[in-house]
């Protein structure tokens, strides 16, 4: 089968074409025909990290067609559409090749409807847009219709794919939902994902515009940027509020005025969805799951993410899009459907 595959760290030039024979499941293990492989931030950061391995295959999420099952397997059967979560997560096979072997439990079905795109679309974005919208004092630690009632959402970066993610979750979860952007380009994006209110962070005074919709602060912030963000967020978080933190775009150091924040039991929760517990990770794909068989889960420009598509033999390219921030989400055509 083909793969893409590096044996060292760096640039997105250690990444090459090779031959490798496919994989069998074993006991309790899953072989997926990967259609499309999707590529995530932490993607190039990892191959620019440390290998931990002779070679190693790219990309943590994919979708495509079990052709082949392990014994005892019994939640899915060849010829079923899937999509895969955290492929490359301590081990060498990402979803850069013809085919994955993988843990049943990261084998997730897809419904009548939703697309493979979609499928490689979930994964690392809806999972983080997931913990960080169940982090919050007193809850919900589950999303569902009506978990989010009353609440309002502030989604840092509303056009990027956890933004997107998270737009469209906390909607579907009843929650009032405000997004900052920077530009018209964005905004549009972000009301095509379902933000209730888009407010550009470069004009005017973002923090009343913020506190405009909800006077008495905001429930939960997703954010991207907490160093560039930390001033706006401390001025619209309400009292015993949370700032869900899943990356560092701008900075990894955070000023804080602690003596203000801690009057109103504000609080800072950092997210990293790799790492969090099996309990955790298992309840958010059952809820992601859940929004996907609802439809309330879409891609594409109309649902606010682009999709930027490139061969299995340009993934260089692919991971070079990520790293220089295009704007969407960028899949891997692995193989035709």
């Amino acid at each position: 089968m083909r793969a893409i595959v590096y044996s060292e760290t760096g640039d997105s030039d250690v990444l090459r074409l090779a031959e490798r024979p496919v994989p069998e499941p074993g006991p309790g293990e899953v072989r997926v025909r990967v259609v499309r492989s999707g590529v995530n931030p932490t993607d190039w950061k990892a191959r620019r990290g440390r290998l931990g391995h002779p070679e190693a295959v790219p990309n943590q999420d994919g979708a495509g067609i079990v052709d082949a099952v392990g014994p005892g397997v019994t939640a899915v059967g060849p010829g079923d559409r899937v999509w895969v979560w955290e492929a490359a997560w301590g081990r060498p096979d990402g979803t850069a090749q013809e085919h994955v072997v993988l843990p049943e439990r990261q084998v997730v079905p897809l419904p009548d409807g939703a697309s493979l795109d979609l499928g490689a679309s979930l994964g690392i974005p809806a999972l983080t847009a997931h913990r960080c919208l169940t982090v919050a004092e007193g809850g919900p630690d589950r999303l569902a219709p009506g978990a989010l009632d009353g609440r309002t959402v502030l989604v840092a970066g509303g056009a990027g794919a956890v933004g997107n993610a998270a737009i469209q979750l906390a909607r579907w979860a009843g929650a009032t939902v405000v997004t900052t952007v920077s530009g018209p380009e964005k905004a549009a994006l972000a009301r095509a994902a379902g933000a209730h209110h888009v407010v550009n962070y470069r004009t005017g005074d973002p923090a009343a515009e913020i506190r405009g919709v909800a006077p008495g602060g905001v429930d939960i912030v997703v954010e991207v940027a907490p160093a560039p963000n930390a001033a706006l967020d401390a001025a619209v978080t309400a009292p015993g509020g949370v700032v869900a933190v899943y990356a560092n775009d701008g900075g990894d150091e955070v000023a804080l005025s602690v003596r203000d924040l801690f009057t109103r039991n504000v609080r800072y929760q950092f997210v990293l969805v790799y790492t969090v517990s099996e309990a955790v990770k298992d309840a958010a794909v059952a809820d992601v799951r859940a929004a996907v068989e609802a439809g309330a889960l879409r891609v594409g420009e109309e649902a606010g993410l682009p999709l930027h598509h490139f061969p299995l033999e340009r993934t260089a390219d692919a991971h070079d899009a990520v790293e220089s921030g295009a704007v969407g989400k960028v899949l891997v055509d692995v193989a035709p459907e």
